[in-house]
């Protein structure tokens, strides 16, 4: 069998991608589900944060969020039995490619797949859906008549995003990086029939680089500001002084601050967010909070593995019944075009979620 991983030679240097092939699995152990897999979204690896949890190696596993069949379950293994339809993420430490055709998995990071859901669209939802179950559930409590904001709406991650907020009751803004976007932000529909009114209530067009992000939501609140923030990432200073490698396209750390309104959430992404103390200041007159979100956390401790499952039980649910997520899938990608495709993921060339497809 063959499996993909990632090497990366030097800190700095690009990762490149190989085929390998992968000698016998090892006997199934007492908890491990064996999985024929169907479907694997792939998903950018953060090198930096493997490193910092030593978790860095020479050939890193490549594709986490799988959707298969199980083959073959442990003897403790009380969840699944043999044929079962399952998806799951697996851990940060996962010796496992899941672009590979039969894994070994433990059963506390699957749930079953129903069946009205296709494997393409069990992989490629799993982590959006986590990331925005935390953003939104956890790191904040989004509720009727709340207002959010979701940054670059148009992504993967943003789209899920907006139908949950919206499946909440909260009214939704977004901001678009490009007129494709903007387009596809205004045909947003609820997939319910009758139900015309768009899932997002305002689409601010920020791709000329000109529009003043925290006017446009203050504007559409009447002056009192957004509950909840998801960023897609800040800019911390001025445009000239930022890297290049930094998106112009994203607001500055300050239009943020300005259009949160009191007791409001900013869930951000930006993992070296700094804040000044006129920064902190503000925040503390408003009452507001800041979390980082890394949907990793889940599996970093063994104490909230049973919310975990419930997250992922009720995206597979919320999937199965057609009428909340949508997710924003590429066309599915055979297996042989897997390392073109993680190419483009890691060079974050990729608008749309890749999945591969077995």
């Amino acid at each position: 069998m063959k499996a993909l991983y990632g090497q990366q030679n030097s800190p700095g240097e690009e990762m490149t991608f190989v085929f390998q092939e992968r000698e016998n699995l090892p006997p199934t152990r007492d908890n491990d589900v064996k999985i024929q897999v169907r479907a694997c979204a792939l998903s950018w690896i953060d090198t930096k944060l493997l490193s910092e949890l030593k978790l860095k190696k020479e050939f890193l596993p490549v594709g986490r969020e799988i959707s298969g069949v199980v083959l073959e379950v442990g003897r403790k293994v009380s969840f699944f039995q043999p044929e079962d339809e399952v998806v799951g993420i697996l851990p940060l430490d996962s010796e496992e490619s899941g672009l590979c055709e039969v894994i070994l998995v433990h059963e506390h990071y699957l749930v079953r797949k129903p069946e009205k859901v296709c494997w393409v669209e069990a992989a490629g939802t799993v982590r959006d859906g986590v990331r925005a179950y935390t953003a939104l559930h956890y790191l904040s409590q989004v509720s009727p008549g709340k207002t959010v904001l979701v940054m670059d709406g148009a992504s993967p991650f943003g789209t899920i995003a907006i139908q949950l907020a919206q499946h909440r009751g909260a009214k939704v803004i977004s901001t678009a990086h490009s007129l494709e976007d903007k387009q596809y932000l205004e045909r947003l529909r609820p997939p319910v029939e009758g139900m015309r009114q768009p899932l997002v209530a305002r689409v601010i067009d920020v791709s000329s680089g000109k529009t003043d992000v925290a006017e446009s939501c203050l504007e559409e609140t009447g002056g009192l500001g957004v509950d909840i923030v998801l960023d897609a990432g800040v800019r911390l200073y001025s445009r000239e002084d930022e890297p290049a490698l930094k998106p112009q396209l994203l607001p500055h750390k300050h239009d943020i601050i300005t259009l949160l309104g009191v007791g409001g959430h900013w869930i951000t992404t930006e993992k070296h967010l700094q804040l000044d103390p006129p920064d902190s200041h503000s925040l503390f007159l408003k009452g507001a909070t800041v979390s980082f979100l890394n949907d990793e956390i889940w599996n970093l401790s063994n104490i909230q593995q049973g919310k975990y499952l419930c997250i992922l039980e009720d995206i597979m649910d919320k999937l199965s019944s057609n009428v909340v997520f949508r997710p924003q899938l590429d066309e599915p990608i055979p297996f042989y075009e897997a390392k073109v495709s993680m190419e483009m993921v890691q060079k974050n060339q990729a608008r749309k979620r890749q999945v591969i497809q077995f």
